[in-house]
């Protein structure tokens, strides 16, 4: 018996209408139980709506189950963007962001990240969006890892206990081809709860460099991020194991002949995954 093509295809796009629909009414039914949890976040008396262990979970799991034609950046787009609109929708903010660097790779890692419900606030330097931050009710700040080759020791900002602080790195699920690759820090308020803490980022303020730095720091599994002068010696930018702890630190930077570092933790965020979802260690 012949087959018909036409018939074939008029079934197929059926059954893409009928997904797309199904689609568009479980968005839908995901804005009624925002809604429920709105009002109960109230009767609780509120709290952050940001959640970034949930957030970098639900990536990993996104990641590890993929499969088929579709590239995992558009899912994976797909869900930051529904993610972040239904957070805004909860309550709203902005992302203030450092375009110092050059605009076009920043733009794209917040459009990637937030969307465009989402308001993009443009900054020139680190130091603008951490005070943006510091002035809001609740906004978020993206600020690239390095700072920028000109921004110095930025994370000394954070150091303040009431001062935003870094809560999640992106992209989330790290790879070489990233459509918004460019790793950056997200900054907030300081969260009361719900902060991700595999990875501990630390300000260590020490007198000078030593060449020894680098190995003691690295044997307890850290990261050094980033390093500049200040006016009264360095600022470093590590990245430490979440079972690290400051004291250990101190005591390696004491062996590499680096007495007395002040140390102050500045943040923390969820591990990096890989394409498949699997947890990357380093900072």
């Amino acid at each position: 018996m012949d087959v018909d093509p036409v018939a074939d295809l008029n079934r197929l796009r059926v059954d893409i209408d009928r997904i797309d629909a199904e689609m568009h009414r479980l968005l839908m039914e995901r804005g009624d139980i925002i809604e429920s949890l709105i009002a109960v976040k109230a009767r609780q008396g509120g709290g952050s709506a940001f959640r970034p262990g949930r957030e970098a979970d639900m990536m990993r799991r996104i990641a590890g189950r993929h499969k088929g034609i579709l590239p995992l950046d558009t899912v994976e787009g797909i869900w930051r963007i529904i993610i972040a609109t239904f957070t805004y929708v909860q309550a709203n903010y902005s992302v203030h962001a450092d375009i110092a660097g050059g605009d076009a790779a920043m733009r794209d890692s917040v459009r990637f990240h937030f969307g465009f419900t989402v308001p993009f606030i443009q900054h020139q330097g680190p130091a603008g969006v951490i005070d943006a931050v510091a002035r809001s009710d609740g906004d978020l700040g993206m600020v690239r890892i390095d700072g920028g080759i000109a921004a110095g020791a930025w994370w000394q900002k954070l150091t303040a206990p009431t001062a935003p602080k870094i809560i999640a790195r992106v992209p989330f699920v790290e790879r070489p081809d990233h459509p918004a690759g460019m790793p950056v820090f997200v900054l907030s308020l300081p969260l009361a709860e719900a902060a991700a803490r595999d990875v501990l980022i630390f300000s260590v303020t020490l007198e000078r460099w030593r060449d020894a730095i680098p190995d003691a720091i690295g044997s307890l599994g850290c990261e050094i991020l980033g390093n500049a002068a200040t006016g009264t010696g360095l600022s470093l930018l590590v990245a430490a194991p979440g079972e690290a702890s400051p004291d250990a630190l101190r005591d390696a930077l004491a062996a590499a002949g680096c007495p007395g570092p002040r140390i102050v933790q500045v943040g923390s965020h969820a591990a990096r995954s890989d394409r498949r979802g699997q947890a990357l260690i380093q900072g």
